[in-house]
């Protein structure tokens, strides 16, 4: 059964999850709930699980606000923090329960080892398109294929290219059909099933052609996750010595742990070994790294508050002195427009200008500034527009 609970002007408080050892769970006393969450989650990131768990048609009414009341000795001993959860119009407290607890679940799952630090590097990289005149359309048909083309064009070279996919997703079975082409005619298809074979599962084949010189491949993938672990081996199906490509993450209370191989099993040797670890607690990201023990970096990434996003990277090579240093951050100064920039040590600075015409057009301007060599010229310029219907 559906509860619903109506609310007048005031503001009646609602709902009140509690999160203990990283589970949410409901719990509803007297028309009211109450949150216990971790002291070191910020509230920021509780209200957007709440928004992105409810059918409340305007998500900004809902807000969260400390528990004042004095704490008892068993709340104090586990570290935890009490909130309350007001809203202004009506909610389905069933659907908040089942969202926040999937939310919970998605959490307590690390990511997998390419999208370490990834908050840090789209501070960088989102945004912007130096030098380049891109066009992106993405479609969903009335079946459920979605269509994804692209073109850039190259102010340096001159080099346009192309590129189209196409993806169909059987639910029920749990599969996924994705197929590519670019303009250097190669053909890519990838087959997917997830979640049916064992909870967290996912194996996939993704194989590519070359119709014009005849060059075939093909690798096998699997990925596992589940609570504090993301694991994942593929490999390489070619009969001259496949290569096995290996990763895994493992996370607890907010740190993460993580180590990437690739063995070459032609040459008998491992061709990639990097190290990963880092730090997240809900609004700060830390993350570092060592690639093959001579290339290592580290990222920071701070989310100051709802509008402002900072990062910072720091890289250098063994036995180099040469170290790259970028400082880089997001401003969104309306719900339609966000600012970018960023700067480092070669002193190339980058500006980016994101506009949302109207929904599903989004405009894209980028600037990079040689600031060594200002009066020479050299700097770049890049102009995007993606649609999406």
């Amino acid at each position: 059964m559906t509860l619903l609970i109506p609310t007048g002007k005031a503001g009646l408080t609602l709902a009140c999850f509690t999160y203990v050892r990283e589970v949410l769970k409901i719990r509803i006393a007297y028309g009211t709930m109450l949150l216990y969450a971790p002291a070191p989650i910020s509230r920021i990131l509780l209200i957007r699980i709440i928004r992105c768990s409810t059918a409340v048609e305007n998500r900004s009414m809902l807000r969260l606000s400390p528990y004042c009341a004095k704490k008892s000795a068993n709340e104090s001993l586990w570290g935890r923090e009490k909130y309350v959860l007001h809203t202004d119009q009506q909610c389905d407290l069933r659907e908040i329960r089942s969202g926040v607890r999937e939310k919970s679940r998605a959490m307590a799952v690390p990511p997998n080892y390419a999208d370490l630090g990834k908050s840090a590097r789209d501070v960088f990289n989102k945004g912007y398109g130096f030098g380049l005149v891109k066009l992106e359309l993405k479609t969903k048909s009335s079946s459920g294929v979605e269509f994804t083309s692209s073109g850039s064009s190259n102010a340096d070279t001159g080099k346009a290219i192309g590129n189209l996919e196409t993806k169909y997703k059987l639910k029920e079975a749990g599969i996924t059909f994705t197929q590519k082409w670019n303009t250097d005619n190669t053909l890519g298809t990838e087959v997917a099933i997830e979640d049916k074979l064992a909870k967290g599962l996912k194996l996939a084949l993704d194989t590519t052609f070359v119709p014009n010189t005849g060059k075939k491949s093909a690798k096998l993938k699997t990925s596992y996750k589940r609570d504090y672990a993301n694991l994942g081996v593929d490999v390489d199906l070619d009969l001259a010595g496949p290569t096995i490509y290996g990763w895994g993450v493992l996370g607890y209370q907010g740190w993460l742990a993580g180590y990437q191989m690739a063995f070459d099993t032609a040459k008998s040797k491992l061709a990639q070994n990097n190290f990963a670890l880092g730090y997240t607690a809900g609004d700060f990201q830390l993350h570092t790294n060592v690639n093959d023990g001579t290339e290592f970096g580290g990222s920071i990434y701070q989310k100051v508050n709802k509008d402002v996003e900072t990062s910072v990277s720091l890289a250098w090579s063994a036995g180099s002195n040469n170290t790259r240093f970028g400082i880089g951050a997001k401003y969104q100064l309306d719900s339609n427009t966000t600012l970018s920039a960023k700067v480092n040590n070669a002193s190339l600075i980058g500006v980016g200008y994101t506009q949302s015409l109207r929904p599903g057009v989004k405009l894209t301007l980028s600037a990079l500034i040689n600031g060594k060599n200002f009066s020479s010229g050299g700097h770049k310029v890049g102009l995007g527009f993606e649609l999406e219907a």
